[in-house]
């Protein structure tokens, strides 16, 4: 019995399908005789809406990152070395990897979890943020999704609407006082606008599916107006529709000027909404390439580590 709500993986390898949607069967199939469209149209009710990615040119630095080297602090971690990139206004910077070469160390230094940088090897619009805490880096519009939903994306045993609360502080008045029913409006706008089912602001965080949650913290931090967005495992454990969902978004928000990092596992992810790639392997990043010139097989012996000679990639100037 395999379960996935990867299409291809069930094309590939079951003989037999069934489809599950809201709790019910929609659909039995041969899945090798189904297209990954007809199968979603099964497993959501429609097909995915196709994602529109048009060539733009970057506009300012927004997050430059600098000899950033750091000891690992779980001995099963890895030390990150010499880490040097750039990530412009209006581009989406997409990061490779096999899971556990870095992205975790690296997500923790630039959301400012591990606040143990160097100084000036983390800058973001030229001002160095290295010591700064995650609240004031979110004050100056950074904003970040971690892999984990829950436990850290958000408290299993909150609402929606008090999961708002974790970074979302413009209900809480200067004396303290939480506006309660600000709150709720907040949480009752995210489930709304990312299309997100649940039972309402009160409901509990773990109450949620994966997906579902996914879009809701990934709906908070969009829905913030960030400068600067990082993104860990953005469609991580979801279905083709909240993953299509959560693509489209990130792409809007990179059209309407924000600076996007995002990590993820899924190649096709990444060639799909990237403006430029870069590998990170082993504590050590590769060159970016833009994703036209990027392959496949060239990304696939950056993971393995193959680009110490690699040259880096030119970077567009664009004059204010």
């Amino acid at each position: 019995l395999y379960i996935s709500h990867k299409l291809d993986e069930i094309r590939a390898l079951c003989h037999h399908c069934t489809v599950l949607r809201g709790g019910k069967v929609t659909g039995e199939v041969d899945p090798t005789q189904e297209t990954n469209a007809s199968l979603s149209r099964l497993m959501i009710g429609s097909e995915p809406p196709p994602l529109t990615h048009e060539a733009r040119a970057p506009g300012d630095v927004v997050l430059q990152v600098r000899e950033l080297s750091c000891p690992k602090l779980d001995p099963f971690g890895v030390d990150l070395r010499d880490i040097g990139f750039e990530v412009r206004a209006g581009e989406i910077v997409g990061v490779a990897g096999v899971s556990g070469n870095g992205q975790q160390e690296l997500m923790a230094v630039l959301s400012g979890e591990d606040r143990r940088a160097p100084a000036g090897s983390i800058r973001l619009f030229g001002l160095d943020i290295a010591d700064h805490s995650p609240r004031h880096r979110r004050h100056e519009g950074l904003h970040f999704v971690p892999e984990e939903r829950l436990g850290r994306g958000a408290v299993p045993t909150l609402s929606l609407a008090q999961n708002t609360l974790l970074t979302r502080t413009e209900t809480v008045a200067r004396s303290g006082w939480i506006d309660t029913g600000r709150v709720r409006v907040l949480a009752q706008h995210l489930i709304e606008r990312f299309q997100v089912k649940a039972g309402g602001p009160g409901a509990a965080a773990r109450s949620l599916s994966g997906g579902n949650l996914q879009k809701f913290i990934v709906g908070r931090e969009i829905d913030a107006h960030p400068k600067l967005l990082i993104v860990s495992q953005p469609t991580w454990g979801v279905d083709v529709g909240a993953a299509a969902l959560i693509r489209g978004e990130l792409l809007k928000l990179r059209d309407a000027g924000c600076a996007l990092l995002v990590v993820s596992e899924e190649l096709d992810e990444l060639f799909e909404i990237s403006d430029r790639l870069l590998v990170i392997a082993q504590g050590r990043v590769s060159p970016s390439v833009p994703v036209a010139e990027a392959t496949i097989e060239r990304i696939g012996a950056w993971m393995s580590g193959l680009f110490t000679d690699a040259t880096p990639a030119p970077v567009a100037e664009v004059s204010a």
